[in-house]
């Protein structure tokens, strides 16, 4: 995979407690990178990193804060990360309503101490920024969103990701600038997916997780924005563009230090309401119900990214379509229901996903 550049490489991975991160460790560690994660308790006992027990599989396994540059700071100088992957954020739109300073503290100021550290820190050479499709100012349009669009959004949330990309551009201007590779040796690319599913998740106020929570407990699915339209997309998409830019950071750091939407096919730009009734499907039971809430906080009702870049430069796209993202991430959680470790059932989708990619 990624012709072996990953192999015996110290990785930091921020974030691999959580939802995507632990994904992406999982995935370095089967190419032979020496994952060092840093990152917060994970929040759910029944999540991706317990339930494949990576803490017994890592290079180092770190409980810290991104806020804490001090902390990052003395796991970089002991581990020597060649090349980082910051995932590590406060993730839920409706969480940053209600703690907006904490919010921006993590996705702006955790960026930052990222961006400080690579600068002060001789051993890093190849980062990649995880943000989100969120960080664009929502138009309310129909056509896909660019690497070139304005940044903003109208939510703490969203903002907080804007600001962020905004940081990484001005440090990768000021200190890491692609034309004078020669004198600091750093690439930096910062990275924005759509909307994620796939097994493991059990955040709150998420659309799968709280789908399969009803399900489970035997509860109707309420749906609080059921024709909101987003760009859904398995985790293993998003993860396959992530570590195609490191690769591509690695062998030519001055054309690939940039940005990159990734996204779905434009078919996968379904309603909330068309998801669940995928998933329901495919699960075999659950009930559907309206509860959209006309006082609730404001959430974008339309978002859609535009891969082209992506696509031209990384020769990347999405393999499986709306279905198959749904059904494997159904598949994920029924495993998990009889099973005590889920390592290797991971490691199959993410085998399958290659073996689509290379078909």
């Amino acid at each position: 995979m990624y012709h072996d550049v990953y192999n015996g490489k110290t990785v930091l991975v921020t974030g691999h407690t959580g939802f995507k991160g632990s994904w992406l460790a999982i995935w370095l560690t089967m190419m032979g990178a020496k994952v060092v994660g840093y990152a917060l308790d994970p929040i759910s006992e029944r999540g991706n990193f317990n339930a494949c027990r990576l803490h017994e599989r890592l290079y180092a396994d770190v409980r810290g804060d991104v806020r804490d540059a001090d902390a990052l700071h003395a796991v970089i100088r002991r581990y020597q990360p060649e090349i980082i992957f910051h995932l590590a954020a406060q993730a839920l739109v409706r969480t940053a309503y209600k703690l907006p300073k904490y919010t921006y503290e993590t996705n702006l100021m955790g960026s930052l101490n990222i961006m400080e550290a690579v600068r002060v820190h001789d051993c890093v050479k190849t980062v990649v920024m995880i943000t989100s499709d969120k960080c664009y100012r929502n138009n309310e349009q129909i056509w896909g969103y660019k690497e070139t669009d304005r940044m903003g959004g109208q939510d703490p949330y969203s903002s907080s990701k804007g600001c962020a990309e905004l940081m990484i551009s001005s440090y990768r201007d000021s200190f890491f600038n692609p034309a004078h590779y020669g004198e600091h040796g750093k690439a930096i690319a910062s990275v924005r997916a759509g909307n994620v599913i796939g097994g493991g998740d059990w955040s709150a106020d998420r659309l799968i997780p709280d789908c399969i929570r009803s399900i489970e407990e035997g509860k109707e699915i309420k749906i609080r924005n059921p024709h909101a339209t987003r760009p859904w997309e398995h985790v293993l998409e998003p993860l396959s563009g992530y570590l195609r830019v490191g690769e591509c950071l690695m062998k030519d750091p001055v054309r690939y230090a940039t940005c990159f939407n990734f996204g779905p096919n434009i078919s996968a730009n379904k309603t909330v309401l068309e998801v669940v009734r995928c998933l329901v499907d495919y699960y075999g039971r659950g009930a559907i119900v309206d509860a959209s809430d006309p006082h609730a906080v404001h959430e974008n009702t339309l978002l859609s990214l535009d891969v082209t870049k992506a696509y031209t430069m990384l020769q990347w796209e999405a393999k499986w379509n709306l279905q198959e993202a749904v059904h494997k991430t159904v598949d994920w959680y029924k495993a998990a229901l009889a099973s005590s470790d889920m390592y290797d059932f991971c490691s199959r989708q993410i085998i399958d996903h290659g073996d689509h990619c290379a078909g």
